[in-house]
Order: structure tokens, then C-alpha cells, then sequence
């Protein structure tokens, strides 16, 4: 499933190819076809990323709702739209481009009173300016449940996936399985900063990177990381594999139906 950054990136590019711009909006596959038809020909007027919610709003006060899940993609082109291949979800098209939209979770219209509703499900992001890390914070303080979990409910942290999670609590030296009743305010607010930023600067580059400069394969004379998800990470997906800065294996684990990676050397219970 994409983590926030990707979401953040897609809504950019969704903003550069079609805001202020009248639009026709069509469900190939049919199963979005009411939907699209009370938005098609009127004009994108914002796109806006929260966490892994993705909402595009018209002139008409309405929003189409896209969560992609596990299988859902975008596909950008320009040029006229071609015959349509596959399940297509949805297709926005203008006279220069058009994005198709597969296999999402969720694709719906909401009204503003609708959107505001979903919006307030879902927790603080840390890549948006207008976040409140306080709502985060209190539930972080007031949970027994372990940090690693917290870090990966969407109602607590909103875009955090499983590689922001591993790579943010490496670098912070915090165990996954610490409650966060024992999550103080000092490391907590470190966490939420370095999310902020590290996925911020995902959002530009459409990959993750969490490797400090210290730590880079040129500096360390290691091997850069060879992987279909791109990036330079310490621990993710790295289970077996020595830890860059102490040497010990790094671990690999399920909790809540998702493999967890740690260092138990940098990352002590």
C-alpha cells in the first residue's frame, strides 16, 4: 500500500495537470459511473492530500474520494484518451492530459460537509503545514499498545506506513514493542518532526530515503541498496542483514499482520 508521501506526490501531479481546468470525469468499468456523472464537465478547483485519502474538489462544491488500498494505481498521460484497457475505475480527462484510475479501495463523490467528516476520521499528517501533532500525541500518552502499532493506525498517524514506521524508530533508537505510555513528550516530538521532514522530502522525490548523510553507501564504502522500492533505508526489509552502525542482525517479525523490522542492537526493549 503507498505510504503518504506517494499520495502527497500523486495529488501534485493531479493538481499540475488538471486544476482550474474543466474536466470530463467517465467510469469505463461502470462501477463509478453515477459518481462521475455529477462531476463530469465541471472544473477542478483543488486537490489535496490527507494521509493515504486523496480528494479532488469541482466547482460545485462537490469531492471525489480515492483511497487506493493494496492494488489501486494512477496512471498519467497526455494526448487524447485511448481505448480503454482493463478495469478502469475512472478517467479524468482534459484536452491536454488524463489520468486512469484502477483498482482503488474506496472512489467516491462527497459534499464539503462529507469530506470535512472524513477528514476528522482521520489523524494528524505529518507532511501537511496544518497539522496538529497534539492529536497524535494524545493518544500516543494515554496507549498501552506498542509504538510500532500506533505508528501504523491511520485514526493516529495519518500516511505512516510500514517503511516510515521501521526507519523513523531505527533512527530514534526506540524499540517497536515499547508501549507508548513510555513514549515521552521530548521523543515524541523528535519522531514527529523527522516524520515531517523525511516525508516531506518523499513527496518531492516519490521514493524514501532515511539514511542520514553520515551513513550513505559513498561515505560508509557499502554497497548501495538494491531493491524494487528504491531509496536507502537502515533496517527495512534488511532482516538477516548486519545493521550499518553496530553490527548486529537486523530482525524481522509480524505484528498486526505486518512484518516489522528492527535493530535489536540500536533499537534495546
Amino acid at each position: 500500500m503507498p505510504e503518504g508521501n506517494v499520495i502527497h506526490h500523486q495529488a501534485r501531479r493531479l493538481g499540475r495537470a488538471f486544476m482550474k481546468r474543466v474536466v470530463r470525469v467517465d467510469s469505463p468499468q461502470g462501477r463509478f459511473a453515477d459518481g462521475a456523472s455529477r462531476v463530469d464537465g465541471r472544473t477542478v478547483t483543488k486537490v489535496e492530500a490527507h494521509g493515504k485519502h486523496l480528494f479532488i474538489g469541482f466547482d460545485n462544491r462537490l469531492w471525489i474520494h480515492v483511497h487506493l488500498g493494496l492494488f489501486g494505481k494512477w496512471r498519467f498521460r497526455n494526448g487524447d484518451p485511448v481505448e480503454p484497457q482493463g478495469q478502469l475505475r475512472m478517467r479524468i480527462m482534459s484536452d491536454e492530459k488524463y489520468a486512469e484510475l484502477r483498482g482503488p479501495t474506496v472512489c467516491e463523490v462527497l459534499t464539503s460537509a462529507e469530506k470535512k467528516e472524513a477528514i476528522a476520521r482521520i489523524g494528524p499528517d505529518p507532511i501537511r503545514k496544518d497539522a496538529d501533532p497534539e492529536r497524535a500525541w494524545n493518544k500516543v500518552h494515554r496507549s498501552r499498545t506498542a509504538i510500532g502499532a500506533l505508528l501504523m493506525n491511520q485514526q493516529v498517524f495519518a500516511g505512516v506506513g510500514n517503511i516510515y514506521r521501521a526507519e523513523v524508530l531505527f533512527r530514534h533508537g526506540i524499540s517497536p514493542y515499547r508501549p507508548g505510555t513510555r513514549v515521552d513528550r521530548e521523543e515524541f516530538d523528535a519522531m514527529w518532526g523527522d516524520l515531517a521532514q523525511l516525508m516531506s522530502a518523499g513527496t518531492k522525490r516519490a521514493r524514501i530515503d532515511t539514511v542520514r548523510e553520515e551513513h550513505l553507501p559513498e561515505v560508509m564504502g557499502r554497497a548501495p541498496r538494491e531493491d524494487r522500492h528504491g531509496g536507502e533505508v537502515y533496517v527495512y526489509r534488511r532482516a538477516g542483514q548486519s545493521c550499518f552502525l553496530c553490527e548486529a542482525e537486523v530482525q524481522m517479525a509480524d505484528m498486526q499482520g505486518r512484518k516489522l523490522y528492527w535493530c535489536p542492537g540500536c533499537q534495546p526493549d
